[in-house]
């Protein structure tokens, strides 16, 4: 049985697309992270999140990102090497108001650079926000 605290982590895993067994990375983890949010993920998929020095293939990344860590495009570029090829990118950034707000315009410019698409975004806690971001897809086969 789920205790009624737990329902929301879990679905916060879910609304990620977080299903048992995915190999999830985690990169730009700092002090302001919410540890809820990670902890949902973990329990979703089974496992500790791994870091920027695994050598897995990974299924999802996510990548904490604020305004002022530098540059979005090359941190996306690495962010994609180890992503299986239906993998996707979760960009979690600090809500409008928030110390580090990133605009949705420089996400999605990032994520062009990088080869990367918006698909969508949700909430994911009180303060951080999460844009998916998949790679292009390959033109649809036509028939003869």
């Amino acid at each position: 049985m789920v205790a009624a605290g737990d329902a929301g982590k879990i679905g916060v895993a879910e609304k990620l697309g977080i299903e048992p067994d995915m190999v999830v990375q985690e990169l730009g983890w700092d002090e302001d992270v919410d540890d809820e949010v990670r902890a949902a993920i973990e329990e979703r998929c089974g496992s500790e999140l791994l870091d920027e020095d695994a050598q897995d293939v990974m299924d999802v990344v996510l990548l904490w990102w604020r305004e002022g860590d530098g540059d979005l495009a090359d941190d996306l570029v690495d962010a994609i090497g180890p992503l299986a090829d239906d993998g996707v990118v979760w960009v979690l950034t600090p809500k409008t108001g928030r110390s580090g707000y990133v605009e949705p315009s420089d996400i999605a410019d990032a994520a062009k650079t990088a080869g990367l698409s918006p698909t969508s975004t949700v909430s994911v806690s009180e303060d951080w926000s999460g844009t998916r971001l998949v790679g292009a897809k390959a033109k649809p086969k036509t028939r003869r």
